[in-house]
């Protein structure tokens, strides 16, 4: 559940914007009514993500926030592996104005809007998470698991759960309680198992037990490997031929956190205009939102 007000001074909010933007889509197209202006462009994605991203905000009280989001499908994963992610459909066509529009409203909340070519938005969170986590808190929100891997004392990641105010504070304690390893292992159980969701397979025949068993006993896969010779034959046979993909597994699922860009703390701090949130929503005909900013906190 949430926990109203948990901090309301030096915490910046990371908001990964894709995973809000699919979420508040599909959690309201299932039902097979698409919230439309009048002219019939499509906002019920951008309208539940408003509802997502203010809840979050009343939730955590961040002094600092900032959307990242991915600029497009190629990114030096795909260089490196043109299967990855090859997996997932394309987006729904009344998605589609949605993602222009989205970054509208976020300008309006006075929130910058951060993408990189070349780049997923979780490498720019990771940046912008690294490099200020020694002056700021760290909450990154986000519907993802694979950015557990950058929990530490000072950066926490919030996963969205069902319906609003109910997320899911990792901690590196709840990680390896939920998770059954440190963050920093996350990235090599990915490399052994591979991931089906973004499409690049690890070691085949490598499941998540055996996976956990061997980064329980040996700590990383350069751990494995330098003990290669005290595996189980089946599993070393498994690993030493299939070297190749459990190294390019291994780099896909890094998080990288030295991305090529500027960033200014002190333009995502956060300061409402009102008047300013008020004439974007009337564009997009979505006047009922505003009752959200009567709250104190705005």
């Amino acid at each position: 559940m949430g926990e109203r007000n948990l901090t309301t001074k030096h915490t910046i909010m990371l908001v990964d914007g894709m995973s809000l933007l699919f979420r508040g889509y599909y959690a309201t197209a299932y039902r097979g009514s698409i919230r439309r202006t009048s002219t019939g462009i499509p906002t019920n994605g951008i309208y539940t993500f408003v509802r997502y991203l203010w809840d979050a905000i009343q939730t955590f009280g961040p002094s600092h926030v900032v959307c990242c989001w991915d600029m497009g499908k190629t990114t030096f994963r795909t260089e490196l592996f043109s299967d990855y992610k090859a997996n997932r459909p394309d987006p729904p066509f009344d998605l589609l104005p949605q993602f222009d529009l989205v970054k509208k409203v976020t300008e309006s909340f006075n929130i910058p809007n951060i993408g990189i070519k070349g780049y997923e938005a979780d490498d720019v969170i990771g940046t912008i998470a690294l490099n200020h986590a020694p002056e700021l808190n760290v909450h990154i929100l986000t519907g993802d698991n694979d950015l557990l891997q950058l929990v530490n004392e000072r950066i926490h990641v919030i996963i969205m759960k069902k319906g609003f105010s109910n997320y899911a504070h990792f901690t590196p304690e709840r990680v390896l309680e939920e998770k059954g390893l440190m963050p920093h292992q996350l990235r090599e159980l990915k490399g052994l198992m591979g991931d089906a969701s973004d499409n690049y397979p690890g070691v085949k025949g490598i499941g998540i037990k055996t996976a956990q068993k061997l980064l329980h006993q040996y700590e990383s896969i350069d751990g494995i490997l330098k003990n290669a010779e005290d595996l189980p034959k089946g599993i070393r046979s498994k690993i030493m031929s299939q070297l190749d993909m459990l190294h390019l597994s291994h780099d896909l699922a890094k998080n990288r956190c030295d991305v090529p860009m500027s960033f200014s703390i002190s333009e995502c701090m956060l300061s409402l205009d009102k008047g300013k949130i008020e004439k974007q929503f009337e564009a997009l005909e979505m006047q009922s939102l505003l009752k959200l900013l009567d709250d104190p906190f705005s």
